[in-house]
């Protein structure tokens, strides 16, 4: 912080002045370089800029503590590992695990895979265990689901607080790449909710009929992430964005409660090229704002017409948690919620140079209130800027960019008019210097004409006013 002084003004201090005000205005307007975009063909998965790089361990005794935020591990085929976690009596807790195989490894559907639960420390699962597998005949693309300790009056297990273990374990074919995955690994708290817990939506009370989907004449760009850190984000209406063979792309859409999501994804018709038939071709997985999936992964197969993958989602509610139903239970909280398009390396005989993506997203229902938290909501709830940045198309990095450039350019005009201000201040009090050194001579003059009476020596000119002038480097 610059702060102004008004003693000790003499043109030391107003050079030092200047150069602080300078400086301030070169930062305010020095441009914003942009990282450098990363060259090979089919990216890997960017994990959390603030991740923690941590080790799990074969053992509980060895168990590194892990506490809310993201982390990043990796993990062999075969291989188990835990991490320690302390956990309170009141907060519903959720462990995600992202599984990131570098795109093109072989893989095996449903032979490969990732599981992850919550153990107490007599290595009872608490809730159930989560697994997902690779379902596009044979692509590798990041998989994800979380295991949950989760509060409730009904609920029996793990309801105590002390020392729980969040266990990873990869499961894999014998013929597959034995090559270590990167994991990404995330913990959320959601507060506890004051009073009593909002019930479960009673049964029938919302369609299971999907609906068509949007069908605007006009369409927005959307820019797809490598993961849940950069997705970009889409609101209702109609996207494009283009996407290579072997490729997975992430967006993100806010669903507040009491809303629902209709989305579907669409290759078009190829023009020439192969007649192929790719089963697997084209994938939409759908997560939760904590990453659980919200079903499991759907594929369609690609034969040279178009072709599309749907998916539609239960309505957010606090009270979903309580059902038995995993498309249901997982539709528990508001917030951002993902969509990761996969296309089979095999569409390359049709889309040799990269492929038209459709994406129809239509945010179904009025948002209601959410339940009364006894904590800020965080990542479950939706605010005005996340829907901002939905009808945007922003991912969360842009919009804190331009946020950022916005504030740069209000301080850039904040220290211009300060320059201004102070070289006027500089001017007036460079008048007053040689005002006040030429009225002594002046006086001197006078006395020896006999105008004035004698009081003393003339006094001498003061030199320091001769040495005024801008700050050096103005």
């Amino acid at each position: 912080m610059v702060t102004g002084r008004t003693t000790n003004s003499g043109p030391g201090r107003l050079r030092q002045t200047f150069a602080a005000l300078a400086a301030l205005a070169a930062v305010a307007v020095l441009p914003q370089t942009a990282g450098v975009a990363a060259a090979a063909d089919l990216p890997g998965y960017r994990p959390a800029a603030d991740a923690t790089k941590t080790t799990g361990a074969a053992r509980t005794s060895q168990a590194p503590q892990i506490k809310p935020g993201m982390y990043t591990d990796s993990i062999k085929r075969g291989e188990e590992k835990y991490y320690a976690v302390a956990l309170d009596a009141k907060s519903s807790a959720y462990f995600s695990a992202v599984a990131a195989p570098k795109p093109g490894s072989k893989v095996a559907d449903y032979g490969d895979g990732l599981s992850i639960a919550v153990k107490d420390g007599n290595n009872s699962v608490c809730g159930s265990q989560a697994r997902q597998s690779f379902r596009g005949d044979g692509t590798a693309y990041p998989i994800a689901d979380y295991a949950t300790r989760t509060i409730g009056p009904d609920i029996s297990s793990c309801q105590e607080a002390g020392l729980y273990y969040v266990v990873v374990s990869r499961e894999g074919s014998a013929t597959s790449d034995p090559t270590p995955w990167p994991i990404e690994l995330g913990y959320l708290k959601e507060p506890a909710v004051k009073g009593a817990a909002p019930q479960q939506p009673r049964e029938g009370s919302w369609s299971t009929v999907t609906p068509p989907p949007p069908t605007d004449a006009v369409k927005h760009a959307a820019r797809g992430g490598t993961g849940f850190n950069d997705a970009g984000s889409v609101g209702d209406g109609v996207w494009t964005d283009r996407i290579k063979p072997g490729e997975s792309r992430f967006y993100r859409v806010p669903a507040d409660w009491g809303q629902r999501l209709n989305l579907s994804a669409e290759l078009p018709n190829a023009t020439a090229g192969s007649q192929d038939f790719v089963s697997g071709a084209l994938g939409l997985n759908v997560y939760n704002p904590a990453r659980g999936m919200v079903e499991g992964g759907r594929f369609v197969s690609y034969a040279g017409d178009p072709a599309e993958v749907k998916q539609f989602t239960a309505p957010v509610a606090y009270g979903n948690r309580f059902d038995s139903s995993d498309a249901i239970s997982v539709m528990r909280f508001a917030g951002w919620y993902y969509l990761e398009v996969t296309l089979h390396p095999d569409t390359a005989a049709y889309f040799p140079k990269g492929a038209d993506l459709t994406l129809r997203v239509d945010v179904r229902g009025t948002a209601t209130a959410g339940p009364a938290y006894a904590g800020p909501a965080g990542d479950f709830s939706v605010t005005p800027e996340d829907r901002d940045m939905a009808s945007k198309g922003q991912t969360e990095q842009e919009a804190e960019k331009s946020g950022t450039l916005q504030l740069v350019g209000y301080a850039g005009i904040g220290a211009g008019v300060v320059l201004l201000l102070a070289l006027a201040v500089w001017t007036v009090v460079a008048r007053r210097r040689v005002a006040q050194a030429t009225v002594p001579a002046a006086s001197g003059i006078a006395r020896g004409a006999g105008h004035f009476p004698q009081q003393g020596p003339p006094a001498p000119q003061d030199q320091r006013s001769q040495q005024f002038g801008p700050p050096q480097g103005w």
